[in-house]
């Protein structure tokens, strides 16, 4: 951030729903704006784009090294299978013409049994999505994550969209703990239990979608309360949400491809503390904007079945 403010990982350029031919120029703007924190994933169609736009940047910019960008991507619901988990690393390292990712994560905890069509969401002959978590299970595929750090192939590796019941039930196995819990986290959504349990387990809480969602309601960007914190302070709606995350001690991966805002996201700035009040406030509305239980008919977030 502009402020200097980090935790081990500072505010990224997130790249989901970044369409082709913009995610790449994105991700140059992001960079000559200081960004350090590219957040990536095989789902999202566009590692290969970005993967040209790298290397390109890194030949305009001899003096920043790879090793200066942090690079997170994540293994897809098809690779879960623990035989494959290398494989997903590696697709996703072939696109990106990289040879080693920052940050590894587990996308969802959600195993698709694989098809002869390569679909990023195989169904059965039912129409039902092929889930074969019951068999391939979160601690199987978690424990071919552990083994990817000594390959020189990936510094780091967590997790994304766990609950706190899945974690329980993942540490009880793992060697590794998770480095990063990678969740939905706004306002309107600020899981203030599982904030606490990550931070009690040294485990990074990094922010997706922390402007809300577009097309949400309500939408939290048009709250009148961040609103007029926004003109309070002289500052976007943006700014104010991004700086609310950083401030609650979390890592915060805003998306964007208009350069304009890219630059003005990255520029955070302090909240006082009746600002933070009213802010937790909206807390109440517990609004969740992405739920495989719409998408998939697959509940991942009830505390009382963690995914096993």
């Amino acid at each position: 951030m502009s402020l200097g403010r980090t935790l081990k990982l500072n505010t990224g350029l997130g790249t989901w729903q970044s369409k082709p031919n913009a995610v790449g120029q994105a991700v140059k703007v992001a960079l000559d704006a200081g960004y350090r924190h590219l957040d990536l994933a095989h789902v999202y169609c566009n590692e290969a784009e970005i993967g040209v736009a790298l290397k390109e940047w890194f030949a305009a910019n001899p003096s920043v090294k790879r090793e200066d960008i942090f690079i997170t991507s994540k293994l897809w619901n098809t690779f879960h299978r623990p035989e494959n988990v290398i494989k997903g690393l590696e697709t996703s390292l072939r696109d990106l013409q990289l040879d080693y990712l920052d940050l590894y994560l587990v996308h969802w905890p959600v195993a698709f049994a694989p098809n002869a069509e390569n679909s990023l969401a195989p169904k059965n002959p039912d129409g039902s999505y092929a889930d074969e978590t019951d068999k391939v299970t979160v601690v199987a595929t978690w424990k071919a994550m552990e083994a990817l750090p000594a390959t020189g192939k990936v510094k780091a590796i967590g997790v994304s969209n766990y609950s706190i019941s899945t974690l329980e039930n993942l540490l009880k196995h793992a060697t590794i703990v998770p480095a990063v819990n990678q969740v939905e986290l706004h306002p309107y959504l600020p899981q203030p239990g599982l904030v606490e349990y990550c931070k009690q387990k040294g485990i990074v809480l990094t922010a997706y979608s922390p402007l809300g969602s577009t097309g949400s309601t309500p939408a939290l960007r048009e709250d009148a309360v961040v609103k007029a914190i926004a003109d309070k302070h002289g500052k976007t709606v943006a700014q104010v949400l991004i700086s609310w995350a950083v401030q609650r001690g979390t890592t915060v991966i805003p998306k964007s491809v208009t350069p304009e805002r890219i630059v003005s996201n990255f520029h955070d700035f302090v909240l006082d503390e009746e600002d933070m009040a009213k802010l937790n406030e909206l807390g109440k509305v517990n609004l969740r904007t992405c739920d495989p239980l719409e998408f998939w008919k697959i509940d991942v977030f009830d505390e009382s079945k963690p995914r096993l």
